[in-house]
């Protein structure tokens, strides 16, 4: 049968099917009682984690991503939780921050840095970049303080009670190709794979944002009369500022309040980019690379704001692309329009990525969509 199931003060009305009416009944009731007196039931603190490459190199357990795969029945509960938190969210985070927030992703970053680096050149300006990575930054989030977190963010009691209750006492299994492992405890980080564990996320880096007073520092970029000293697109964060001083204070108070929330840098990943040259940089006594080039969120960014680099980057990746779908095109069995269909879909979204801000210089220039692009 299908019921209409719709939590007390909740707009939304979700659509489930059920085999019978009773497990209608019970389902029904086990998730008002949880919505009403903000207990979760012993089953959501249960669920087996699987594991996915990350790199190709897999003699590494640090290689590998674990995704938590959670019961159909405790992500309409979750479901129900995304919608009351996600209209906190969107009043709590900032501009800068672009990560999983509707009307805004990883192409509104790229062009925001492009432009950045096209003012500054225009303005005869220098600008600093610093890309900071975290190690594994979502299984690093203390439980404790993203609660105090929460509640200094005004979000309600009720709701932060619920999400509290959803990470006590939780255990795990991991499932491999050889059965699963034994049950333990889990004390720190949020799910991956849940589809609260963004909105989790971003509110605990913003968190760690103010502490460190980014909005306040007057180490930033000033550009057509705004002020900006970070962009972020969920734990991706790059700091920036006009000069190597001012750069420099940004990153210590950032790495300084990410330790104290549990967060730690990942010094070897960390990059640094400047429009001049600069010379090897330290922090706190560790080298930091510094780099004319970086794969900003899936695009090439240099120096000198070059995009010629990024556009045969993508016409590469757009013949690769298709050097794997060459089964598929030589094949006579699947109709021409299938195939046009299948290359669409899969070798023009690869090499378009981030098209919208790409700087065209005088010149020759070949066009991604031409023939002569194209294997």
């Amino acid at each position: 049968m299908w019921i209409y199931h719709v939590s007390p003060k909740i707009k939304q009305c979700l659509i489930l099917f059920f085999c019978s009416q009773r497990s209608a009944r019970s389902y029904s009731r086990e998730k008002y009682y949880i919505w009403q007196y903000s207990k979760t039931s012993t089953r959501s603190y249960f669920w087996g984690n699987t594991v996915f490459p990350k790199l190709q190199l897999l003699n590494y357990s640090s290689n590998f991503r674990t995704v938590a795969l959670i019961s159909h029945a405790s992500k309409v509960m979750l479901k129900i939780l995304q919608g009351r938190l996600q209209q906190y969210m969107e009043r709590e985070l900032p501009n800068v921050q672009a990560g999983f927030r509707k009307g805004r992703g990883t192409r509104d970053q790229i062009a925001n840095i492009r432009w950045i680096m096209e003012e500054t050149r225009e303005f005869q300006k220098n600008i600093y970049f610093c890309f900071i990575d975290y190690s594994k930054a979502f299984d690093c989030v203390d439980h404790n303080k993203l609660w105090h977190a929460l509640g200094g963010m005004g979000i309600p009691s009720h709701l932060v009670c619920l999400l509290r209750n959803l990470y006590k006492d939780q255990v795990a299994t991991v499932r491999t190709d050889h059965g699963t492992t034994d049950w333990f405890k889990i004390g720190k980080g949020v799910r991956q794979g849940c589809i609260l564990s963004p909105y989790l996320f971003n509110l605990y880096a913003e968190h760690i944002m103010r502490h460190a007073g980014l909005d306040e520092s007057k180490a930033r970029v000033k550009i057509s009369g705004r002020n900006i000293n970070n962009l972020r697109y969920a734990d991706d964060t790059t700091l920036m500022a006009e000069s190597e001083e001012e750069l420099r204070g940004l990153i210590t108070k950032v790495k300084e309040e990410s330790a104290k929330a549990g967060l730690q840098l990942n010094v070897k990943k960390i990059k640094i980019m400047a429009t001049t040259p600069i010379d090897n940089w330290q922090i706190e006594g560790e080298n930091v690379e510094a780099v004319t080039d970086f794969i900003f969120l899936g695009a090439k960014i240099t120096a000198d704001a070059d995009c010629s680099k990024e556009i045969r980057r993508r016409l590469l990746l757009g013949r690769r692309a298709m050097d794997n779908l060459d089964k598929i095109v030589k094949s006579r069995d699947i109709t021409l329009a299938t195939k046009v269909r299948i290359v669409k879909a899969m070798v023009f979204p690869i090499v378009t990525y981030g098209c919208e801000s790409w700087t065209i210089r005088n010149g020759p220039q070949e066009d991604p969509t031409s023939p002569s692009s194209r294997k």
